[in-house]
This record gives structure tokens, C-alpha cells and sequence, in this order.
């Protein structure tokens, strides 16, 4: 036994000789493999700090190597930051880390990030740079880094105390909200305002929109397939408090909000519209579409689609809608509203729906039924009045030519029917198109009739 632990013993301490002098080598053909050949960043706004992307360095060869550098080879110029393995590469002493060491069947994790300079175009350019291992043999290898840089116009907020206007080719990016007091006019046009999280816009005045975009701040991927601007929840959204009235959004996208637009509930006036849209939508949000309180809402030719509660509701007020597609095909979060809910009652307390008119529309989704007409329970003094004409409707038939004329009742088993009747509903990558397929039988009806 005891010739057996000595014989052992010295197999021990020999493998643990052999691993504490692991051997190097400085053979030219001796390489580093990478995980990947380039690091290809999403687009980023100038001095806005991009995410950190990493991959991995790996020595797969019988014999150790040493690194006598890893540095940038535009050094501090492109804005890159690299880390190697714990080691950063000091921006202010030469972009580079000395004197690393790879062991055989060992590897290194990179981390990148990158903060690019403003470039003085209107449009995102390449920023472009080398990651280069300079070998103890003198070979050299790289990983080529690169992204696309755009120019913004980056403010902490926006207070707006008197009538102005925003019509900027850059894009404007707002980090904690936008803000419109009672007595100003604020016009947006031709222009794309990108908010942080948890920014919005709230409205105590009125807010007139003409070719804008309104979405989160966020240009990279979730995924390498997704977008964060197909995800909801990347910004607040737009609110109407109830001293905001003749607000007007025309060619306007708002997307990935946390709540579309609130209307507050306000003093129903027959002498000015409280929110008008045309030819706008509003998609992927994490609570509603459009929620109104009591307001009068003209909505022409608008596209509302994709939210984790209802994409229309209305409680109370006055309300015509034409030519507008209302498709509700979420598949985030926890579950969907309705496409279209409308009400004379939001809790316990009633909301007059004076008028409630739906024309020339589409309202359908993935669930049964998604039109929800509701009525306070025990009154039958608060108006509920209602009309949908010329319709394509997912909700089960209704034996009433009164409030519903020449109405397509749609059902889960008709053989155009939900998404069939659009170009594309992917619901894996988020991506989709409302204009009408050409077997849709709903030609002639919603926004994109």
C-alpha cells in the first residue's frame, strides 16, 4: 500500500509541475480563434453610450501565448471602450493593456462599448475602428468594430410657456418629458422626438402634430432579430389634462408607449374638439391605445393596433370615427384588451356617451370577441348612444338594424378572417402591415382602404 501512495503521489506532482509551467510558445503559426470576426453595433446617438457587446478570444492550440498588447488602431478617436478579461484599455493612455497571457484551451472574455463623437451630418454614419492582438510571436490578428453614429439634438426637457414651433431634420431626443402649459401652442412638424424612459408629453394646452414620429429613445435590439422599438413600455406616451382642448396629430406615428394618449376627462364641449387624428396610428403599447374620458374625439383614417389593454376606449363623451382600423394582435406582456371598448361609466362614476359613431371601419384580433359595449349596471338614465355603419366587426352578430347597419359580423371561422385579412401579422418578430390583403373581405374599409 504504501509503494502505491508514493507511486501516486509522484503522478500528482508531476501533472501539477507540468500545469504550473505551462510552456509558450512564439511559433508564427500558433493563432488566437475568436468567437466572432466583428462586433457589429446597432446605431447610436452621438455621445449617448451604446450597450455592451462582448465575445470571446480563445486559445485552442497545445502551448500557451502571450500578448504583448491589445489596443484600438485608431486609438482614442472613434469612441470605442474596450475591456479585455478585467484589463480596460485606457482611452487617455494610448487605447491599449500590455502583457496578457492565453494558456492553452483557455480563453478571454472582450466587453465593448461605444460613445461616438457628434460626426456634423444629418444622417448616421459609420464609425469603424480595429481591435488588434499583437502576438509575442509578432503576428498580428484583429476583430474589426463597428456601429453607425447619428447627430441629435439632446435635451433634459422641454417646457413650452408660449406658442412655438419644432420642426427639426435631426432627430430630437428628450430625457424626462415634454411639457405644454395651458396657455401655449405647441407645433411639431416634419420631425422625429425620440424619449428616454419614463419620459412623455403631457399637454395643458394643445398640441398640434403634422409628419412626426413620436417613439422610445432606444436603437438597438433586444434581440438580434427585434428591435426595442417593436417593444412597448420604452416611454411614457402623450396625456391630455383636462384643460387641454383642439389638439390636432395628422401623419403622426406614436409606438412602444407605456399608455398611447390619455384624454382626462374634461367639460364636453359642442364648441371645441378635444383631440382630432388623421391618417396617424398608434401601436405597441403596454396599457391603451387611445383612452378618452368624456371628450369629443374625431378620428379619420387612423390606425390603432397592439396593446396589452384596450386599443380604443372611450367612456362618455362624443365620438366619430371613419375609415380607421382597430387590430388588436398582441402578443406581449400579459395578455390583451379589447380592439374597441365604449362606455357611459368608468368605475362607479357615469359618463354620458352622447355619441359613439363608427363608420367605414375594421375591428377585428386574435380573440373572439373584441368590440365591448358596456352600460352601468342598474342605470338606465345615463345616454348610451351608438352607431357602427359599413363595418367589418369581430364580435358575435347583433340582431339590431338600428345601431348597426350593413355590418360584416366576423367569426373565428370564417375563411378570411383576423390577421388574414393583412399583408403580414408576424407575431414572433413583431413586424406588421395593416394594408388589406387582396382576398380581405373588407375592401373599401379602414385606414388603408
Amino acid at each position: 500500500m504504501k509503494r502505491i501512495f508514493l507511486y501516486l503521489s509522484i503522478i500528482v506532482c508531476t501533472i501539477t509541475a507540468c500545469s504550473d509551467d505551462e510552456q509558450f510558445t512564439t511559433s508564427p503559426t500558433a493563432l488566437l480563434t475568436f468567437s466572432t470576426d466583428s462586433v457589429k453595433m446597432d446605431t447610436v446617438f452621438s455621445n449617448v453610450g451604446s450597450r455592451t457587446y462582448d465575445f470571446w478570444v480563445y486559445n485552442r492550440t497545445n502551448r500557451g501565448l502571450r500578448l504583448q498588447s491589445v489596443f484600438l488602431r485608431m486609438g482614442n478617436q472613434t469612441g470605442f471602450r474596450v475591456n479585455v478579461d478585467g484589463s480596460y484599455l485606457d482611452n487617455t493612455l494610448g487605447s491599449v493593456v500590455n502583457d496578457l497571457e492565453v494558456r492553452s484551451g483557455d480563453s478571454l472574455r472582450v466587453f465593448v462599448e461605444l460613445t461616438a463623437p457628434r460626426n456634423q451630418q444629418p444622417d448616421p454614419q459609420l464609425v469603424e475602428d480595429k481591435l488588434v492582438f499583437a502576438l509575442e510571436s509578432g503576428v498580428q490578428q484583429h476583430v474589426t468594430l463597428w456601429g453607425h453614429s447619428w447627430d441629435a439634438m439632446i435635451t433634459d426637457s422641454i417646457i413650452v410657456t408660449r406658442d412655438t414651433l419644432i420642426s427639426s431634420s435631426q432627430p430630437v431626443v428628450i430625457m424626462k418629458g415634454l411639457r405644454v402649459d395651458s396657455a401655449a401652442t405647441l407645433n411639431l412638424q416634419h420631425t422625429t422626438l425620440f424619449f428616454h424612459s419614463k419620459a412623455g408629453i403631457d399637454v395643458y394646452g394643445t398640441l398640434r402634430t403634422d409628419s412626426v414620429v413620436l417613439r422610445g429613445d432606444r436603437l438597438d435590439r433586444m434581440f438580434d432579430y427585434l428591435p426595442y422599438d417593436r417593444i412597448n413600455g420604452q416611454w411614457r406616451g402623450i396625456r391630455f389634462y383636462p384643460s387641454s382642448y383642439d389638439n390636432e396629430l395628422i401623419a403622426t406615428q406614436i409606438r412602444n408607449t407605456e399608455d398611447g394618449i390619455i384624454c382626462d376627462s374634461t367639460a364636453l364641449r359642442s364648441d371645441r374638439q378635444r383631440l382630432y387624428m388623421e391618417r396617424s396610428s398608434v401601436q405597441s403599447c403596454k396599457g391603451s391605445g387611445l383612452q378618452a374620458f368624456n371628450s369629443w374625439v374625431g378620428l379619420l383614417r387612423c390606425l390603432f393596433a397592439n396593446a396589452e389593454g384596450d386599443c380604443l376606449a372611450f367612456h362618455g363623451g362624443a365620438v366619430i370615427i371613419d375609415h380607421c382600423t382597430v387590430a388588436q394582435f398582441n402578443a406581449l406582456g400579459n395578455g390583451r384588451g379589447a380592439a374597441l371598448r365604449f362606455t357611459n361609466y368608468y368605475g362607479d362614476n357615469p359618463y354620458p356617451l352622447v355619441q359613439m359613431r363608427m363608420t367605414n371601419s375594421i375591428v377585428t384580433g386574435y380573440d373572439d370577441d373584441v368590440v365591448m359595449g358596456q352600460t352601468l349596471e342598474g342605470d338606465s338614465t345615463t345616454a348610451f348612444s351608438y352607431l357602427f355603419e359599413n363595418c367589418l366587426l369581430r364580435t358575435p352578430a347583433l340582431e339590431d338594424t338600428i345601431n348597426c347597419r350593413n355590418i360584416i359580423w366576423e367569426t373565428k371561422d370564417d375563411s378570411i378572417q383576423g390577421e388574414k385579412h393583412f399583408r403580414l401579422i408576424d407575431s414572433h418578430d413583431l413586424r406588421y402591415d395593416f394594408h388589406l390583403d387582396s382576398l380581405s373581405t373588407a375592401q373599401g374599409k379602414g385606414c388603408y382602404d
